[in-house]
């Protein structure tokens, strides 16, 4: 793995990729990595079917289009590796912080190393483990991929980019003043105003709660109902430099779960 060409990637990600394309690619970070253990992982197991199928990847064909087409132009690249780039360059250029991520990830090519369905956070009941609340539900879905209640609400900030529509995930208003002009494909519900922004303005929107245009799903509410969360969600809404720092650790942590590496892994 060329640390030269890494860098040639990493470069045009951030120069040439506008946030609206960007702010479809940091989910690949979750999906990819959250899908560890058993199977899946940082494995670029996420573009395989029946993986690519699974109802919490509903949507994500177009982030996966998107990044075919930088593959294609640089075929030594892996595809863990190129998606875990591109989450890291979403954050990067909205605003977030600068990720220290590592490269050299080997793919995996066959359907049965992809991860099972249910594998993925789901917003609000019935939890399919059999959960009683979303805090429980959060707990145990990071749990078995080595997370705490810090890295749990952490990554839970990464929510303050994007939008849900309720014809993929089920959750979510089919439009708000917010999204109902674009830019991008008009519609969909955010949990922020400035929805392509990297900020702690999730935090604050869901602490207060005011806002009939935001979504809050149970599983947001939950980094603020519960007693072991609550101290970290409070933390970020007033230390944004605080939620930036315990999130750039729990976002590498989660893009290397599973991965295996050609060699010594490559840090730009």
């Amino acid at each position: 793995l060329s640390l030269a060409v890494l860098c040639i990637l990493e470069s045009a990600l951030l120069l040439l990729l506008p946030p609206l394309l960007l702010s479809l690619l940091l989910p690949l970070l979750l999906q990819e990595g959250g899908s560890w253990p058993k199977a899946g992982g940082a494995t670029g197991s996420i573009r395989l079917k029946p993986e690519i199928g699974h109802g919490s990847n509903r949507g994500l064909e177009a982030a996966i289009v998107l990044v075919e087409a930088i593959k294609e132009a640089h075929p030594d690249v892996s595809y863990a590796d190129l998606y875990q780039m591109a989450s890291a360059v979403a954050v990067e250029v909205a605003g977030g912080p600068k990720l220290a991520m590592r490269y050299g990830r080997r793919d995996v090519n066959d359907p049965e190393d992809c991860s099972r369905e249910g594998y993925l956070p789901t917003a609000g009941q019935p939890f399919p483990e059999g959960s009683s609340s979303a805090a429980q539900h959060l707990r145990y879905i990071f749990g078995r991929m080595g997370l705490n209640d810090q890295e749990i609400v952490a990554l839970s900030g990464a929510h303050t980019m994007g939008r849900a529509r309720p014809d993929r995930s089920g959750w979510g208003k089919e439009s708000t003043k917010y999204t109902k002009d674009g830019p991008g494909n008009p519609g969909g519900q955010s949990w922020t105003a400035d929805w392509l922004t990297f900020n702690n303005a999730y935090f604050k929107e869901v602490a207060v709660q005011d806002d009939d245009d935001l979504l809050v799903l149970p599983t947001d509410a939950a980094v603020f109902e519960d007693a072991g969360f609550r101290p970290f969600a409070e933390k970020y809404v007033a230390d944004e430099a605080a939620f930036f720092a315990d999130y750039a650790e729990a976002h590498v942590k989660l893009s290397e779960l599973g991965a295996e590496w050609d060699g010594e892994p490559v840090s730009i």
